[in-house]
């Protein structure tokens, strides 16, 4: 990869009086301030850059693309340039021919900032300012169009430099022993690969893809008639709305590896990943913008792309070659991972390691096998077999606190008074008792202490599931004994437990379930169910309560922003003030949505290489090959 200074640049910067603005603030070689705008002194010729191309016979192939495109008018402003220029001998006349007209063709269909021929050819020859050359330059220099070139004593990158610091009234002419070749950014090399076809059309969406005014950096020119501000200069971003899940793509101040997949590739993901995102039409009302089918289009395609680009910055070791394929400890962080071990907890409810990958340059790894294409500001890793998993990614773990603000409700009754009140008062809960830290998640619970003689409820909030995706839904229960260690044995008692979970249908209707129990032991019923419907806790134990196996939701939620979720749990305290065999208090730790299988409890953690003895529950939200644990007790 290409050395280049890191300056701070927009990209995709429309108007060339707002480049020449910006880049003002940010000089990019040795020469002296005022030589960037006064090259009139000693040793300067007469006349400005484009008469002198326009003379020299042996530019007059490159003179022909300058003045078809335009660019005639701006080297012969007062506007100071240096200008690379190919000569004859390298450059002829049928490729000038070809680019100008390929420059006509582009300009039925696109602006002059969007054509190709002015970005790829005109302004990789043309950078702003003075730059001259001695002895010991070697000089990062900011073309044009945003590229970084390497300027030294005797060549532009690759491109020997033939004759050197002309000084003219207006800048700077080199002439280039061969055209100065054109890098494309990740960004714009998925543009060229008919290979990347697929991803291009996504990334190129004018749904995200747009340009967008920028009135602070226009020039105003008074108003019209109608009192309205007229701009004698437009100034133009162009934006792309994806670049904030997949990283700054196009820019060439950042450096970043990209595995891409090829065509054939993303028609099976995007065939296999649609199915998990199916919305209801009764949910349209829920967009701010956009309607359905345009979530679900992009909502597929993110959840196949987000995690596939990595920056440098972050990832120093393994992309500077500094690690090797081999070191255990190498890994790959993707861009939207999180960095701090609390946040990541505080995101994920736990600290799963998502969008990380181990190994990443060894069989099976995200970078092995693929097809490398180096960019202006990184690589494009294109593979023809996908080697992210979703569980790495998109399909994650969903943690529901019950002391968060998931609590929707707790049932109501009417009390002497006529006024309606809870069924049930919550505490919030800590563990006190060292013997069960570090077994309940972030150790922490929701106590609720009956306010009725009957049975009451609580309702949860579960927000953003996917779609025919299978989970393994999980109530976990606390014991008295964890906040309190000379809790008494009927406040150890078990307790009754009926679940219903209401989702919504494809039709816009809204199913309510009652959960059947599963049986599912571990050392001595560690997770125990009753009668159908009915689970029966342990009281004196960390329970794990599988409410549903292999349970696909037929309509997603992911993505909406719901004032009251769609999706509920629905908890409910059988147990009556008669029965002295079980307690009414009923203390719940979380909720959770795990994919299937990834949850497994065991009697014996040592057996499993864990450090630690006794049953536990055996976390995969990456895969068996990467788990974490907890101890019941």
């Amino acid at each position: 990869m290409k050395n280049k200074r890191k300056n701070k640049i927009f990209v995709w910067m429309i108007s060339l009086s707002f480049i020449i603005y910006h880049l003002s603030f940010s000089v990019a070689c040795s020469d002296a301030w005022d030589d960037h705008y006064d090259s009139v002194g000693e040793g300067v010729n007469g006349g400005t850059l484009w008469q002198a191309i326009k003379q020299d016979a042996s530019l007059s192939n490159f003179a022909s693309v300058i003045e078809a495109t335009g660019y005639d008018r701006s080297l012969g402003s007062n506007q100071v340039f240096t200008v690379f220029a190919p000569t004859n001998d390298t450059f002829s006349a049928a490729e000038a021919a070809a680019l100008i007209e390929q420059y006509k063709e582009e300009k039925k269909t696109v602006n002059d900032d969007d054509n190709t021929v002015i970005k790829e050819f005109v302004q990789n020859h043309i950078a702003l300012y003075n730059h001259s050359v001695s002895s010991k330059s070697n000089d990062s220099i900011v073309m044009m169009n945003g590229k970084y070139a390497i300027l030294s004593s005797g060549a532009i990158n690759s491109s020997t430099l033939t004759v050197l610091n002309k000084h003219y009234e207006n800048g700077v002419l080199f002439t280039v022993g061969k055209p100065v070749d054109y890098s494309a950014n990740i960004f714009e090399y998925i543009r060229k690969d008919a290979d990347l076809d697929s991803v291009r059309s996504f990334l190129y969406n004018p749904l995200f893809y747009k340009k967008e005014f920028e009135p602070s950096a226009s020039v105003e020119g008074g108003l019209d008639s109608l009192g309205r501000t007229v701009y004698l200069d437009s100034v133009f971003y162009q934006r792309n709305e994806l670049y904030s899940y997949l990283g700054r793509i196009a820019s060439e101040d950042s450096t970043y590896w990209m595995v891409l997949p090829t065509n054939e590739v993303w028609r099976e993901k995007v065939e296999e990943y649609s199915q998990y995102f199916v919305y209801s039409p009764s949910m349209a009302s829920l967009l701010e913008q956009g309607d359905l089918d345009s979530l679900a289009y992009t909502n597929t395609r993110i959840a196949l792309l987000q995690g596939s680009a990595f920056s440098q910055t972050s990832n120093y070791d393994v992309l500077s070659g500094t690690k090797t394929a081999t070191t255990a400890e190498d890994s790959i962080r993707a861009f939207p991972y999180i960095i701090d071990y609390s946040s990541r907890i505080y995101q994920w409810g736990a600290s799963f390691n998502y969008y990380q990958f181990f190994n990443p340059l060894s069989q099976g790894g995200v970078f092995y096998g693929a097809e490398r294409h180096e960019c202006s500001n990184g690589m494009v890793l294109k593979q023809r077999s996908w080697p992210i998993d979703k569980l790495q990614t998109f399909a994650r773990w969903k943690v529901i606190e019950a002391e968060s603000n998931a609590l929707k409700e707790i049932g109501k009754f009417t009390n002497t008074k006529g006024d309606l009140q809870d069924k049930a008062t919550a505490y919030s809960r800590s563990v006190q008792n060292t013997a069960f830290v570090n077994r309940l998640w972030r150790d922490r619970f929701v106590e609720f202490q009956p306010n009725v003689t009957t049975t009451y409820d609580v309702t949860y909030n579960i927000q953003g599931v996917l779609s025919n995706f299978p989970y393994d839904i999980y109530m976990v229960t606390a014991p008295a004994l964890a906040n309190d260690s000379n809790a008494t044995a009927n406040q150890s008692l078990p307790t009754s437990l009926r679940f219903t979970l209401s989702y919504p249908q494809l039709n816009g209707s809204k199913k309510s379930e009652l959960l059947n129990s599963s049986k599912c032991e571990v050392e001595g019923d560690v997770i125990k169910s009753g009668a159908t419907g009915t689970f029966v806790t342990t009281g004196d134990k960390v329970d794990y309560l599988l409410l549903a196996e292999n349970f696909k939701f037929p309509v997603a939620t992911f993505g909406l922003n719901e004032s009251e979720p769609s999706v509920t749990l629905n908890v409910l305290n059988y147990a009556r003030s008669t029965d002295k065999t079980q307690q009414r208090a009923m203390r719940l730790d979380c909720i959770l949505l795990v994919p299937h299988g990834t949850l497994q409890l065991v009697s014996d953690l040592q057996e499993m290489g864990a450090g630690t003895s006794g049953p536990g529950v055996l976390m995969m939200p990456h895969g068996a090959n990467k788990w974490q644990y907890l101890r019941l007790r």
